[in-house]
């Protein structure tokens, strides 16, 4: 009977309940500046975007707030607006206006605890930091108290106050700061407060019944006529009103604050909107519309209209369930949060807690035997909780099993090049008559778009008998390691001018040794003035130190670790012992000879890999990754010529792939409307121009990066001393397309053996296609690697190379492909 005991406590924290969900919003008000603004997470990337509103009309169109930056919620006052950036590790603030300039941002918090519950009062901020448990303030002029330790829950800031819910069943209420006490008082006497908010002077909270509770009313009348059928969740106070959502079709209530009577108002009722929250600054007020996520606003004497934000985050994004009070995540939040954790319900909260459990007495029956009751008691016991402990052990080892072998998510495995095999004897019959009919039309392997050799270069899925090792990313991705910046200083003796080794998209990169013998690429921002500069330092900095932490594969260059002190910004990553491919493809007057320069079958495996790369950003990364900044000096080799995609200082994640409905735009054509960034000859010219980014744009300037294998020219060069400036787009695809590859291949390499022409014509005739001028018609990065695993198999067959093995093995059937069209 020893193990009884302990058992039943396991059951019982099993059961008990966990803290309810946090207030956090990803909508937000502030009532101060010219005009109130309206900022939201955006659902999409989880940007931030802000627009003016005047009289609960917007008067102009939404701006992003640091396009490069993901938040996970949002809070406003009159001072100021805060965000705190994804993962919680950093906390931002700027002034109330709809688009912020990138010198007005602020970082008033720099980890190392994650926050959370962000709250923003007229002239302060306040967060929860939960590893820590503890509440604490910023911008406050000392009028708070140190940081206060302790569970808390439904953190809210008003005009000189912060409050919050005590996390335990008594689910008091404490507030702090000059008026903290005033407003605490109105909660002396309530025991079943569930869900706080605050704005103005005073703060509002819904009781387990549905009714509300406000501090400062004026008489007894007010507080009498306040509605009593809330929901829990989404009330918002401003300065002398407040909101909330009504019971059981979650409509919105508004009613006045601070007067001897409370009017009642019902600011959405003719159009029967449902929200999901609400929230409130000054005398606005704005909700999520649960039917398709858009923005709502009104004031007390306006009619209520839309925002022309984006879909906003219908709440904010939590790691695992344990953080949603049992309630579990919404439907299909998942793919909101980026395929990491999800957003807890809100209905769930609805709910009084459960009342105490007390033994029930049984029915008064005849007395049993002496001794035979508790034995059946104690059998009883036993049996239950060798059962409940077989069964608990075995749902422990189902979770262990799934979270090791990733068998319990419908994600899709991490590989980039998961073959597409078909084995029809069609194809394989196709094949052999393409190869017995090689001497057929023209004596040179370069025939024209039209001719029987090249026809059907562009087919999606190649027909094919081949064994593949995986290239995907590990199963684990070890954590960044935290340097000083006198560790780095040492490890490149003071940044000497010797140890540079290039330049990246906002620093120069050093080559340096760590004390424990590794050595590391060190790239270091670009000191000077804290100005405009800086900001777009620091901008890229935390972009590449965001990618590069949570994205693994073997064929994106790997981050070691990173160093912040003061104004410096320094990443370390893995040193690539053969530098870019940039310097091997057009060197430096007077150095060695490059094995890229010499060897087909190198240029094309090193294609091969960054494609690779490349499509793992895109097809396996959620939402997808576009990395804005494709060119031959961000692909880089190690020592034995693997390559790797580097520099993700202007990435931004993607919009996120959906399920294609008829007359809905596909993957290739949602696209963001960003500011054109990028490397000149490699930019996309519908990037460029329309300002419209979308996957394809990377897939062009990776085109532009194979005819630059291929030709041996720089994106941009002059023929001829004096000359005018060519592209190399335009420099070889003429050639290309007319049959005439030979003309533009790079002199410096060896005439191709006859395997190898059929492979650098294959890769001759991708290129063409990624560099077309609409994105809707180039080629997907998997069909890129498709046929650029087709083009090294078939160098595998020729003489010389000497580089390794490919992932793929060079037993493979070519089936009829149409090199005109587009891949089909």
């Amino acid at each position: 009977m020893t193990p009884l005991p302990s058992l039943l406590l396991l059951v019982l924290i099993a059961a008990a309940p966990s803290p309810a969900p946090a207030s956090a919003a990803t909508l937000a008000v502030s009532g101060g500046g010219a005009s109130p603004v309206v900022c939201g997470v955006a659902k999409e990337n989880r940007t931030l975007v802000c627009a003016p509103v005047s009289g609960g009309a917007a008067s102009s169109n939404a701006s992003a707030v640091a396009p490069f930056l993901t938040f996970t919620e949002v809070s406003a006052g009159r001072g100021f607006v805060c965000g705190i950036q994804e993962g919680g590790a950093a906390l931002f603030c700027w002034p109330p206006v709809a688009a912020p300039r990138w010198d007005q941002l602020r970082r008033v918090y720099n980890g190392p605890g994650a926050l959370r519950d962000l709250a923003v009062g007229a002239d302060h901020v306040a967060a929860y930091d939960a590893a820590a448990r503890r509440v604490r303030w910023w911008r406050d002029g000392a009028r708070f108290p140190p940081p206060v330790d302790g569970s808390f829950r439904s953190l809210v800031s008003g005009d000189g106050f912060s409050c919050a819910l005590e996390a335990n069943a008594s689910a008091a209420v404490r507030c702090w700061g000059p008026r903290g006490s005033a407003v605490q008082a109105a909660f002396a006497n309530a025991t079943s407060v569930r869900y706080l908010a605050a704005g103005g002077a005073r703060a509002c909270g819904v009781l387990a019944s549905g009714a509300v509770l406000c501090s400062g009313s004026d008489s007894a009348n007010a507080s009498a006529a306040l509605p009593g059928e809330l929901f829990p969740y989404g009330l918002a106070v401003g300065d002398s009103h407040a909101c909330g959502l009504l019971r059981p079709n979650n409509t919105a209530v508004c009613w006045s604050l601070g007067g001897p009577t409370t009017t009642l108002y019902f600011p959405a009722a003719g159009t029967g909107t449902q929200f999901q929250f609400l929230v409130a600054g000054g005398n606005l007020t704005c909700g999520v519309v649960i039917i398709d996520f858009s923005v709502v606003c009104w004031s007390l004497d306006s009619v209520a209209s839309h925002v022309p934000l984006p879909r906003i985050l219908p709440g904010v994004c939590v790691r695992d369930e344990s953080s949603c009070a049992g309630c579990g995540f919404m439907p299909q939040s998942q793919q909101f949060c980026g395929g990491f954790g999800g957003i807890c319900k809100s209905l769930c909260d609805d709910s009084p807690a459960p009342p105490p459990r007390t033994p029930v007495s049984p029915p008064p029956s005849s007395p049993p035997p002496p001794g035979s009751s508790s034995k059946r008691v104690s059998k009883a016991w036993i049996a239950f909780c060798v059962v409940g402990a077989v069964g608990g052990f075995a749902g422990l080892c189902s979770i262990v099993y799934c979270l090791v072998f990733g068998f319990c998510s419908n994600k899709r495995v991490h590989n980039s090049v998961q073959p597409n095999i078909t084995t029809t004897a069609g194809a394989v019959a196709d094949n052999n008559n393409n190869n017995n009919n090689n001497g057929g039309a023209a004596g040179s392997p370069y025939g024209s778009p039209n001719g029987s050799r090249a026809r059907g270069l562009f087919r999606r899925q190649l027909s094919r008998v081949m064994t593949r090792q995986r290239s995907g990313p590990s199963s684990f991705k070890d954590p960044a390691e935290e340097f000083t910046f006198a560790q780095l200083e040492a490890a490149t003796k003071g940044f000497a001018l010797e140890t540079k080794i290039g330049e990246g998209s906002f620093g120069t990169v050093y080559r340096g040794k760590l004390p424990d013998g590794r050595e590391v690429a060190i790239k270091r921002g670009e000191s000077g003035p804290r100005a405009r500069r800086f900001q777009e330092k620091e901008s890229a900095f935390r972009s590449e130190l965001a990618f590069l932490s949570r994205l693994h594969h073997k064929h994106l260059v790997g981050l070691v670790g990173y160093c912040e002190e003061n104004e410096e910004r320094l990443l370390v990553y893995e040193y690539m012992k053969n530098g870019a491919l940039y310097d091997h493809l057009h060197p430096k007057p007077g150095a060695p000879p490059s094995p890229v320069a010499s060897s087909w079958k190198l240029r094309i495996k090193i294609l091969l890999d960054a494609s690779r790369g490349i499509e793992y950003l895109h097809s396996y990364a959620v939402p997808p990754i576009i990395h804005r900044d494709i060119k031959s000096s961000n692909i880089l080799l190690d020592g034995g010529w693997t390559a790797r995609v580097s520099d993700f200082g202007l990435s931004l994640m993607g919009p996120p792939e959906a399920e294609e409905q008829p007359g809905s735009q596909s993957q290739s054509q949602r696209h963001l409307t960003v500011k054109a960034a990028g490397t000149v000859g490699y930019m996309d010219p519908e990037y460029y121009g329309l300002h419209h980014l979308t996957v394809k744009s990377d897939v062009y300037g990776f085109g532009v990066v194979m005819l630059e294998s291929l030709t041996g020219r720089r994106a941009i060069f002059k023929e001829a001393e004096g000359g005018s400036p060519v592209s190399v787009v335009d420099y070889a695809v003429p050639s290309i397309v007319a049959g005439e590859l030979p003309k533009v291949l790079d002199p410096r390499a060896p005439e191709p053996a006859a395997h190898e022409a059929e492979a650098v014509e294959l890769v001759a005739y991708t290129a063409v296609h990624c560099v077309r001028l609409e994105g809707k018609d180039r080629p997907a990065m998997a069909d890129i690697v498709a046929n650029l695993e087709t083009a090294f198999a078939l160098c595998e067959g020729s003489a010389g190379g000497g580089f390794g093995n490919s992932s793929s093995s060079a037993s493979l059937s070519v089936t009829s492909m149409d090199r005109s069209g587009a891949l089909v």
